[in-house]
C-alpha cells in the first residue's frame, strides 16, 4: 500500500513538472524553420552573349553566264578557246571568214575616194565661179559709173547686159556652193558607209564580253556560223561564258525570319566539296514569300578570285539573323507573362519573393536577353512561379546555368559525307 501511494506521488510530481515546463512556453509564437519553408530552384543573371544563327543549303550559281554570237554570219576560221580555258574581257574568241564584207569594205574605199573628188572638183569651180562673177561685177560697175558721169554716153542697152552678166555669175557662185554642200554630204555618207561595213568586218572577231570561264563551245574550225541578229533566233552561240569570279548563292528563309534579313548581313558559308569556309554577303532578296514553301528567296555574293568554288556546288550557309552581346541574361523559364507585361519572380537576400517587371530582347531556346529590370548577380525563380506569393519567404536551389548561347535554327543542310556514303552503299 505504501509502494502504491509512493508510486503515484512520483508520477503526480512528474506531470506537473511537465505543464510547468510547457506552461512557460504557452505565450510565444512558433518559429518556422528551413525545413518547412517551400524550395524553389533559382539562377543567377548572368552577363554574357546571345546569338540566333539561321543554318540554310544552298547551290552556287555563276554571276553571269552569257551565250557569245557573232553579229554577222561566216565561216569559222579560227577558234581560239575550248572548255574550261579562262578568258578575260576583250580577249578574241573566234575568227570569221565573210568574203563579201572584204569587197564591201573595199566598195566603200571606193566611194570615199570618189567623194572627196567631188569635194575637190566642187572647191576649183566655187574658184573659177567666184574670180568670173568678180571681173563682171567689176566691169559693170565702171561702165555705170561713167554712165553716170556723162549721161548717154553708154548705151542703156549696154548697162543692162553688164549688170545681167554680173548677175548670172553670182548665181554661178551659189550654184558650185551648193554642189560644194552636197559633195560634203555625199563624202559624210561614204564615211558612214565605210564605217558600218568596219564595224561589220570587225565583228568577224568575237572577243569575250566579261572575264569569265569557258563552259561550253558549240563550234569548230570550218562551220558555218550564223549571225545573232536577234533574240528569236535559235542559232546557236560560239561558246557560252560563266563568270565565276563572282558567285551567287541563292537560298530559301524560312517566312518566321524574313523579318531579320538586311542588305549587307555576313554570312559564313560552308563548302565540303572544296573542305574550305568562305565569307559572303546578303545582297539582295526577292520581298516576296513563296505561297507553297513559305520561304523568301534571298541571294549571297561570295567572292571567289581563285575559282575555287565550281558553279552548281552545294554549300551549308550560317546566316547570323540577331546578337546580343556583353547583355543581361536569364534563363528562358524565369520569364513569367502576366498579361502584356513579361516579369521575373526575383529574390531578395531575405530569400524572400519579389515580382519585377522586365523587358526581353533576344530569346533563344535555353536564354533570354534582358534589356532592363534586372542586374547581374540578381536572383531569379526557375518554372513554377504561380506557387509563389509576394514577399513569401523560399529556401532556394540554386541552379548552374549557361550565360551565352548560340540558338541554331535549321532550315535544311547538306551533308556530302551521307551522300557519298549512301551512294557507296548503292553500288
Amino acid at each position: 500500500m505504501q509502494k502504491h501511494l509512493a508510486w503515484m506521488l512520483a508520477a503526480t510530481t512528474g506531470m506537473c513538472t511537465a505543464f510547468g515546463v510547457s506552461g512557460c512556453h504557452d505565450g510565444a509564437q512558433p518559429t518556422a524553420t528551413a525545413a518547412t519553408l517551400p524550395t524553389a530552384q533559382v539562377a543567377v543573371a548572368q552577363r554574357g552573349n546571345i546569338a540566333h544563327v539561321l543554318t540554310l543549303a544552298g547551290q552556287f550559281q555563276a554571276y553571269q553566264v552569257v551565250d557569245v554570237h557573232p553579229k554577222v554570219s561566216g565561216y569559222m576560221r579560227k577558234i581560239n578557246v575550248d572548255i574550261g580555258d579562262i578568258v578575260h574581257q576583250g580577249e578574241v574568241l573566234a575568227i570569221l571568214e565573210v568574203p563579201e564584207l572584204k569587197a564591201q569594205l573595199q566598195q566603200t574605199v571606193f566611194e570615199m575616194k570618189q567623194s572627196q573628188e567631188e569635194i575637190d572638183r566642187a572647191q576649183h569651180e566655187i574658184k573659177r565661179a567666184e574670180a568670173l562673177n568678180f571681173a563682171l561685177h567689176a566691169e559693170s560697175v565702171r561702165l555705170q559709173q561713167a554712165a553716170d558721169t556723162r549721161p548717154g554716153l553708154i548705151a542703156q542697152q549696154e548697162l543692162d547686159d553688164a549688170r545681167s552678166k554680173d548677175l548670172s555669175s553670182q548665181a554661178q557662185v551659189d550654184a558650185a556652193k551648193a554642189a560644194m554642200a552636197a559633195a560634203q554630204q555625199h563624202a559624210q555618207a561614204a564615211r558612214a558607209d565605210n564605217q558600218r561595213v568596219m564595224a561589220l568586218e570587225n565583228y568577224t572577231r568575237v572577243v569575250a564580253p566579261l572575264d569569265g570561264v569557258v563552259v561550253w563551245r558549240y563550234a569548230d574550225t570550218g562551220a558555218l556560223i550564223q549571225g545573232g541578229t536577234n533574240s528569236n533566233s535559235q542559232d546557236l552561240p560560239i561558246v557560252r561564258i560563266s563568270q565565276s569570279s563572282l558567285l551567287r548563292l541563292r537560298v530559301p528563309v524560312p517566312e518566321d525570319d524574313v523579318k531579320y534579313i538586311n542588305y549587307g548581313d555576313p554570312v559564313s558559308v560552308r563548302v565540303d566539296a572544296v573542305g574550305s569556309s568562305f565569307q559572303g554577303k546578303v545582297v539582295r532578296f526577292t520581298r516576296n514569300v513563296n505561297f507553297e514553301t513559305r520561304t523568301m528567296e534571298t541571294e549571297i555574293d561570295v567572292p571567289n578570285p581563285k575559282l575555287t568554288i565550281a558553279p552548281g556546288m552545294y554549300a551549308n550557309t550560317m546566316l547570323e539573323l540577331a546578337r546580343a552581346k556583353n547583355v543581361v541574361t536569364i534563363p528562358v523559364g524565369a520569364v513569367v507573362l502576366q498579361g502584356s507585361q513579361d516579369v521575373a519572380y526575383v529574390l531578395d537576400s531575405s530569400n524572400r519573393v519579389h515580382i519585377r517587371p522586365i523587358q526581353v530582347g533576344i530569346q533563344g531556346q535555353k536564354l533570354a536577353q534582358i534589356s532592363s529590370g534586372l542586374q547581374v548577380g540578381d536572383r531569379v525563380i526557375l518554372g513554377g512561379q504561380q506557387k509563389y506569393q509576394l514577399n513569401e519567404a523560399v529556401s532556394p536551389l540554386m541552379t548552374k546555368e549557361p550565360a551565352s548561347e548560340t540558338q541554331d535554327e535549321t532550315g535544311g543542310t547538306i551533308d556530302m559525307n551521307a551522300q557519298a556514303s549512301s551512294s557507296g552503299g548503292n553500288n
